[in-house]
Order: structure tokens, then sequence, then C-alpha cells
């Protein structure tokens, strides 16, 4: 196999010393290709990637509305969040909405990734929970379906619930199909694995990774229902952007900056996708070594090229495209910064 082109470059001084090399599609709604560097076709696990997608029938099916889920709640479905109070106390709040508690979540317990958190909650002797797992807003959305389902079937909430992560769950059931439905992926064939959540994750290409969220940017081909709730969830995540990752965190600030022009979202291994409503396109991409810090500066070149900015906005995301590298005396000694190749295939699709 061919190897995958270098998207990212680590520098120290004047040296390049590390490089990172991946693959990366923009496409539109109709499958076309705007850019393609690298093998876009070799199935990746989108891991937390994809959480908006598997957001979509937690609005589609009524259950939003059935529990008066707000943006924040919506914007945390959606999310990888860093296990700040905030984040706890919505995921929470969603629970209770469903009349049910921490107590049904599936997705684990682990420390909040916000050191600064860690440290107050150990100075204070608490415990995390499985409200402070990054995917408990995600989970928190499946238990709320799975609520609304159950109600349905005349059947007790939190019985119904449990189990669904497994994949013959029928909570898991419609999540898969509304991600099939946007990528176009097939299930039955997918290589699968068991994602760090405990949910099922597939192997999808980049390509119908990309198409998926060119969907979610315009509504074609979604059905109406799909299309509808990918545009609350997109404007939700706009409104509230703290609560898809946290302080400092990548999604959170070029968010807040750039508003609905940009609904990004990180998975783990370096993975990432986005959706990009103004131009009609979706973006996935994957650092073949699975390094975050790379992916965000290959998303932040691909925003700088794609997203119309002013000049403040340009300045923005051109210091997160290449980011300084400082060492523990606070001297600049590096810089990550996009390759070439990569901004020229950007430029040329502008």
């Amino acid at each position: 196999m061919d190897a995958n082109p270098v998207l990212v470059d680590v520098w120290r001084g004047t040296l390049v010393e590390s490089r990172h090399r991946g693959a990366l599609t923009v496409v539109d709604a109709d499958g076309r290709v705007v850019v393609a560097l690298g093998d876009v076709e070799r199935p990746v696990f989108p891991r937390s990637a994809v959480k908006l997608l598997q957001a979509l029938p937690l609005v589609a099916s009524g259950a939003a509305d059935r529990f008066g889920l707000t943006d924040d709640e919506l914007a945390l479905a959606c999310a990888s969040h860093s296990g700040e109070p905030a984040h706890v106390r919505t995921a929470a709040t969603m629970l209770a909405k469903a009349g049910l508690d921490a107590g049904a979540l599936e997705c684990g317990v682990h420390w909040p990734s916000r050191e600064a958190v860690q440290r107050a909650m150990a100075a204070a002797g608490e415990a995390p929970g499985a409200l402070h797992n990054n995917c408990s807003g995600k989970h928190a959305g499946f238990v709320c379906l799975g609520c609304l389902m159950a109600a349905a079937r005349g059947a007790d909430a939190r019985a119904f619930v449990r189990g669904y992560v497994q994949r013959d769950h029928p909570v898991m059931r419609e999540v898969t199909a509304a991600l099939q439905a946007a990528t176009g992926f097939d299930p039955a064939t997918a290589p699968v694995g068991t994602d760090g959540c405990s949910i099922p994750t597939y192997g999808i290409a980049l390509s119908q990774l990309a198409l998926g969220f060119a969907r979610v940017a315009t509504g074609t081909g979604l059905s109406a229902a799909h299309a509808a709730a990918a545009r609350r969830l997109r404007r939700a995540v706009a409104s509230a952007p703290f609560m898809v990752a946290g302080t400092d965190r990548f999604d959170t600030r070029v968010m807040q900056r750039l508003g609905e022009r940009v609904c990004c979202k990180v998975g783990a291994e370096g993975v990432y996708c986005a959706a990009l409503p103004a131009r009609g396109l979706g973006v996935a991409l994957k650092v073949d070594d699975g390094a975050t810090r790379a992916a965000e500066v290959a998303m932040a070149a691909v925003i700088d090229a794609l997203v119309t900015l002013d000049g403040d906005e340009r300045a923005f995301m051109r210091g997160l495209a290449e980011v300084k590298l400082v060492n523990w005396n606070g001297l600049e000694v590096g810089a990550l910064r996009a390759t070439d190749a990569l901004r020229e295939a950007l430029a040329a699709a502008v």
C-alpha cells in the first residue's frame, strides 16, 4: 500500500523533527470530490467524530422535544467533553428529565480530562463517576431515546434501556441506522470494534464520512426528519460550543469564533470530521499515527482555506494551523505546521 502524504510537519529550530502522514477528503452532498489526499477509501474507525450523526435519532424521534432538551443538552449529546462541572451538571439534568439518573449510563468511568478539574476533585476527596466520562452526554442522549421507546411500548424505562450499548439493542439499532443513512456504509460488511465508551464502532471510509457531514451541512440526501434533526443539532452546537468540548479545546474555540460556519468534531486516534454549511461541504481526515495534535492542525488548515473569514478570524485560524511549540522555560522552540502539499491541495479547491 502506498504511504499516505505528510499532512503536518513538526519543526524544532530549522529541522523537521517529526512528520505526520494521513489522508483527507472534502466532498459535497452529491459525493463530488473537492479534495482527496491519500487513501480515502480505506475503512477507519471514526470513533467520537460521528457523535452528531449518532444523535440524529434523539431529535428525529421526538425524544428531544418530549423531554424538553435545551441547546446546551443537545450540544452535550454531540460532545467529547472535558468533564468540567457544567458538563457534568448538564448530563445529569438530561437524565433527570427522562426520569433516570447516572446509574443508567453504560459508558464507564474515568477522571475528567481537564487537569484543573482533576486536582480540584482530588483535593476535595471526590471520585469520578460516569457523568465525568467524556461520552456521558452522548450516552444520556441514548438513554433519553430509549426512554421514549420504552414509553411507546408500555415498558419500564430503566429495564428497557439496560444494555443499550449492545449492537442488537433497539436504541443502538436506531443509532446505527442513522449512521448508515448519512454515510452509506454497510454495517453488515464493515469492520466492527468496540469503542472506548462500549458502543459498537464501525470501519467507514473517509469518503463516506465526508459525505455524511456534507449531508449534515445541507440536508441533501437525508430523510426529512434527519435533515431537520441535523439542522437543529448544528444550531445547538453553534449556540453552546463549550458543551461540545470545553476550556481551551479546539472544537470549542473554533465554533465559539466562527459559529454556524463550522461544525467540527474530533475523534480518537487522529480522526476529524466537519460540516461546512455555507459551502455545502463535508470534511473527513485521519492522521495515520493517531496524533490529535496533528489532526487539529490539518483541520485548521482546511477551515482556513475553505471558510470565508475576516482578517482577525484568518489570523486566529492560521494560529491553529501553525502551532508554536514552547518549552518549560517559555521559550519558543518549534512549531507544528500544515505542509505545503496540504495547503496547495486546499488552495486548488477554492
